[in-house]
């Protein structure tokens, strides 16, 4: 008798027990759904995400100068002054090492006189260049120092950063 009342007790808590089961599982439903949902916009986001516009590095080399043309050198003055400057060409090889166009380098670099001082104050930036294809390319940049500040001018530290589509339009 006793094994039948067990058996009758467990036969009447078996509906409780299925309904705290089913009430468990819908919750655990709507949590997996949660994590499935997030997985698959990580996923996605993770595939369709745009590359990465970063900046690249180009190594300048061979960097020389020479006088400006006269026409471009007539009536030059230094920026922020009306004071008298001499023009130079600042020439060189830009390397591009990835195999992607680079698109609006700067030219960081530092221009010192003859008695080493600096002929650019407080200014590393001199120019940019548009493009730069992959590979060695030829570059040009136009300066104006200071007429007061004495010849041979030394170039040190060039390089140019850039980056992998274009910036400004």
């Amino acid at each position: 008798m006793e094994k039948k009342n067990r058996l009758v007790s467990l036969l009447n808590l078996l509906p409780l027990a299925i309904r705290n089961f089913l009430e468990l599982s819908t919750q655990y439903l709507g949590l997996l759904k949660v994590i499935l949902i997030s997985c698959v916009i990580g996923v996605l986001s993770w595939v369709l995400t745009p590359s990465a516009v970063a900046l690249t590095q180009i190594k300048l080399s061979n960097i020389s100068y020479h006088e400006c043309p006269q026409e471009l050198a007539q009536g030059a003055v230094t920026s922020g002054t009306t004071m008298a400057a001499n023009c130079f060409i600042v020439t060189g090889k830009a390397q591009n090492g990835t195999n992607k166009t680079v698109y609006d380098a700067d030219i960081f670099g530092r221009i010192y006189d003859a008695n080493n001082d600096s002929v650019m104050q407080n200014r590393t930036r001199l120019g940019s260049i548009d493009e730069i294809p992959p590979g060695d390319s030829d570059f040009e940049l136009r300066i104006s120092v200071p007429a007061n500040q004495p010849l041979p001018l030394k170039l040190k530290q060039f390089k140019a950063a850039g980056f992998g589509a274009q910036v400004r339009k």
